[in-house]
């Protein structure tokens, strides 16, 4: 069986959205009903059938399904037999156990058409020539899903993974490619590292930076001081992209670099405060994703535990699909100090916008019941910098002044880089309820 998605036109009306959706919800939820053993328990106890559903707004009455879940009954999430199983994806374990992820040729087939539709989206054809910083190797998906989806467009693709910075800026004098796919510190750090070496970044002719892991917009959709110094760095356009291994989907920007879209045919998406009910446009929540067209480990009403903001309005593309705003931080991330909440993002935004920080990391411990003990520690260039002055601009942004401590930018990598992750470990929660480390976004 091939993945042959019928496709809705750009400019497709919100009504023929919605009626698409849904006939593609009815088939996945009888789909998970047959194939599933986990979702076939859940739905036996519930007394739920799929012929229920006849309007998308009764997804809500489903069950939500969580990372601990995933974990506890990761083998029950299993919908077809071994021998249909083609490729295994793990989880990065940064936020709770790692879990397998079984992937089907129908699976593979999905996957390369939402990296397509991403990348044509973002302007990507087939005369481009694409660098993928992103690893391909330990069971992970990103580097696959990006390789697999511009083999759909015909694009060169330069397999350069994000071990080795000097490698990459090898690859990048000799084989001179127009798009960088990858996270966006690690490009940072990258212009920084061929600026010390002679060479001039924004003189290597790259077009574009397609950004994953790391938000680099702020709220209001604009460029974050991540962002903004990326664009700087290498006189190139800066486009987001969010996703997912579990759900196996992108929200990714168009051209327009104003959110990340929605794939309407590839994944439902919802935005739910604390207690689980339904948030509208321009409200911050619990990103839920229902993944459709899955059949190795379908999915339903995913909570990713990432918070972020949907928007509803029309993109300047023309295309109606809601949008997905960046990545605030984690909803188990959250820090309450001195009466404020705030995310590890938002002050990463604020270290971003000081050239001469060069990594930090966050380490957060109980004070009282009512809030935490933030200690932040930046790698810095400039031995004028103080810690006051770097603490005065995190409050500049947050209004909350928080403790800061300045060393190398060596200490800070040795610290946050490990060779099992994929991106820096920044953030170490101490809190009794959040012992286990984990990783920033």
């Amino acid at each position: 069986m091939s993945f042959q998605p019928c496709l809705l036109s750009k400019r497709a009306a919100l009504v023929e959205i919605k009626e698409r959706q849904l006939e593609l919800l009815r088939h996945h939820l009888d789909y998970l009903q047959r194939c599933s053993p986990y979702y076939q328990r859940l739905f036996a106890a519930s007394g739920f059938t799929p012929d229920q559903m006849t309007d998308l707004d009764q997804l809500q009455a489903l069950p939500l399904t969580g990372k601990s879940e995933l974990a506890k009954f990761n083998r029950d999430f299993l919908a077809v037999g071994e021998d249909e199983v083609v490729d295994i994806c793990v989880t990065s374990g940064t936020t709770g156990e790692p879990v397998t992820l079984w992937q089907t040729e129908t699976d593979l087939q999905r996957l390369a058409e939402n990296e397509r539709q991403a990348f044509v989206a973002a302007g990507i054809t087939r005369h481009q020539r694409v660098l993928i910083g992103a690893a391909l190797d330990r069971g992970f998906m990103a580097g696959l899903a990006y390789f697999l989806g511009l083999r759909e467009i015909g694009a060169t693709i330069i397999r350069a993974g994000s071990s080795s910075l000097g490698f990459l800026a090898e690859m990048l004098q000799r084989q001179r490619p127009d798009v960088l796919v990858g996270v966006p510190s690690l490009f940072l750090a990258l212009a920084r590292h061929l600026q010390h070496s002679g060479t001039d970044s924004t003189r290597l002719g790259i077009d574009k930076l397609i950004c994953i892991g790391e938000p680099v917009r702020n709220p209001d959709l604009s460029l974050s001081p991540l962002g903004r110094s990326l664009a700087e760095h290498w006189s190139a356009q800066v486009l987001g992209t969010y996703a997912s291994t579990e759900t196996a989907t992108a929200f990714a920007d168009c051209e327009q670099g104003y959110g990340g879209h929605l794939l309407p045919e590839l994944a439902l998406l919802e935005i739910i405060d604390e207690g689980g009910n339904l948030l509208g446009s321009g409200q911050v929540g619990e990103v839920v994703v229902t993944p459709l067209g899955v059949t190795g480990a379908p999915l339903l009403r995913y909570r990713t535990g990432d918070m972020a903001v949907r928007f509803d309005q029309p993109c300047a593309c023309g295309r109606q699909t809601p949008r997905l705003g960046p990545i605030l931080g984690r909803r188990e991330q959250m820090l309450k100090c001195r009466g404020t909440s705030l995310f590890p993002a938002t002050i990463a935004h604020a270290l971003h916008s000081m050239a001469a920080i060069q990594g930090h990391y966050i380490e957060v411990y109980p004070q009282h019941d009512f809030a935490d003990e933030v200690k932040v520690v930046v790698g810095c260039t400039d031995p004028t910098l103080t810690a006051e002055q770097v603490s005065a601009r995190i409050a500049a942004l947050t209004r909350v002044k928080l403790a800061v401590t300045i060393c190398s930018p060596a200490e800070i990598m040795r610290k946050t880089v490990h060779p099992d992750r994929r991106k820096p470990v920044t953030f170490f929660d101490y809190r009794p309820a959040h012992q286990q480390q984990k990783e920033s976004l």
